[in-house]
């Protein structure tokens, strides 16, 4: 059927092959329907940045204001008095570690994709690696949150019946949150690091931004020697200015 001539003459596979433009332009119009603009994703990315910064200065303005005027104790370094201190602020610290790992870990997913769109046309290299550390640094993020919340309850749920075992499963949650989010920045390091370069060569993140990011990735790295207490603080109050200053910088497109 498809080889019959047509009234022009003209077999239908002949009149197809001749019209390469039309049919071009026939398979590209869908495309283009379903294809969002680039700048969606970036502005996208801007926000969640935004949502980022939020989740750092209203955890730090907890922690400050009334986690530790009530006697927050880390579980690493009291045990004992850290879960009494869980039992009587159950409510306060589980709406903490939720915004501060769960909200936060997801906001980071879309930014890392944001910056990616914004680098990945001039240097795709770095932008496909500085965003696969931070996809990787936002499920470490997530993950933290969730071995929190869950050894949150359990140790509540033990200290009914056992104290001791409660004392000793809340110690243990501790150290393995610690480990997945906090304790070494190495993951969140790189990928600030890796984008800055990325941004400084590109020139298409501000060259202000890109210099506090390499700060920040250098203070990130710092904390894999123990001796280096004081680049955790530089770490998560330069982040604040960092999200901040590029959730500006993506939205405006």
């Amino acid at each position: 059927m498809t080889d019959a001539p047509t009234a022009g003459g003209r077999r239908r596979w002949g009149m197809v092959n001749s019209s390469s433009s039309e049919s071009a332009l026939t398979v590209a119009a869908p495309v283009a329907l379903i294809t969002p603009p680039m700048h969606h994703l970036q502005r996208a990315g801007g926000v969640a940045a935004v949502v980022e910064g939020a989740t750092y200065i209203v955890g730090f303005g907890v922690m400050l204001g009334y986690l530790a005027p009530r006697g927050f104790i880390d579980a690493q370094g009291d045990p004992a008095a850290s879960l009494t201190f869980l039992l009587e602020n159950q409510v306060a610290l589980y709406l903490w570690c939720l915004l501060i790992y769960l909200v936060a870990g997801g906001a980071l997913v879309v930014l890392s994709l944001g910056i990616h769109d914004r680098l990945k046309n001039g240097s795709p290299a770095l932008a496909q690696v500085s965003t696969a550390f931070g996809l990787i640094w936002s499920g470490l993020v997530l993950a933290s949150g969730m071995v929190a919340l869950v050894g949150q309850r359990a140790a509540v749920g033990l200290a009914a019946d056992n104290r001791t075992e409660a004392v000793s499963s809340w110690s243990s949650t501790s150290v393995v949150q610690d480990a997945l989010g906090g304790g070494i920045e190495m993951v969140g390091a790189l990928w600030i690091l890796l984008l800055s370069i990325a941004a400084v060569r590109t020139r298409l993140l501000p060259r202000g931004l890109a210099v506090l990011g390499i700060i920040i990735g250098v203070a990130g790295v710092s904390t894999l020697v123990p001796q280096a207490e004081a680049a955790a603080p530089v770490f998560g109050l330069g982040f604040i200015a960092w999200y901040l200053w590029a959730g500006r910088i993506l939205m405006r497109g």
